[in-house]
């Protein structure tokens, strides 16, 4: 399933071990400073919800939320990463699609990293092992694309969604769905829509 070898030909040890990494002094490279841009500017959105607030605008966002947040869960947790059953293809990349607004990258890039946790649960290779501190395992990671190839080297687990058309589109447009779906935000209901369901 996964070639446990690094790119480098070194495998995996198997030990526990907490780097003592200078994480705001690494070198950032243009995805991740792209990805903490997207995720400051959705933060930042959110300020604005008190003074752009409607109610209708509030259902929308909960409902978002809730179809997203399964999408999450149903989609690339259980059906995809874990294979734990079977959906037909016209259902199944409906969810995997809503998925993609949750701003946690693209189906591909998501299942082959929670493979590989999984693979190495808090080992050397485990990509957000709580031995790195709750910090860094919880959101930190999501910004060290060098330190996820690190652990997880070529994404040679994920082969069942390489092979569909529909998860190779989406991991290279993502960036334009998720641009789309705020201009239509933004077009159907303005600022109230766009803070409260962006």
């Amino acid at each position: 399933m996964c070639d446990p070898t690094r790119d480098d030909g070194s495998s995996q040890s198997g030990l526990v071990r907490k780097e003592n990494r200078a994480y705001f002094q690494r070198e950032w490279n243009s995805f991740d400073v792209m990805r903490t841009l997207t995720v400051t500017i959705v933060h930042l959105l959110c300020l604005l919800a008190p003074f752009n607030y409607k109610w209708e605008a509030l259902r929308f966002g909960l409902v978002l939320f809730a179809v997203v947040q399964l999408g999450i869960t149903f989609s690339y947790h259980r059906n995809l990463s874990h294979r734990s059953f079977k959906l037909p293809k016209w259902l199944e990349y409906p969810f995997a699609y809503s998925a993609v607004f949750a701003l946690q990258g693209d189906p591909m890039d998501w299942v082959s990293i929670h493979r590989f946790h999984h693979q190495f649960t808090d080992t050397d290779r485990d990509p957000h092992s709580p031995t790195e501190g709750l910090w860094f395992s919880h959101v930190l990671w999501i910004f060290d694309t060098r330190y996820i190839k690190s652990k997880c080297g070529r994404r040679n687990n994920v082969m069942d969604l390489k092979q569909q058309w529909f998860y190779r589109f989406l991991r290279k447009t993502i960036g334009f769905h998720v641009l789309m779906f705020w201009t239509v935000l933004y077009l159907f209901g303005g600022l109230p829509y766009l803070t409260c369901g962006g």
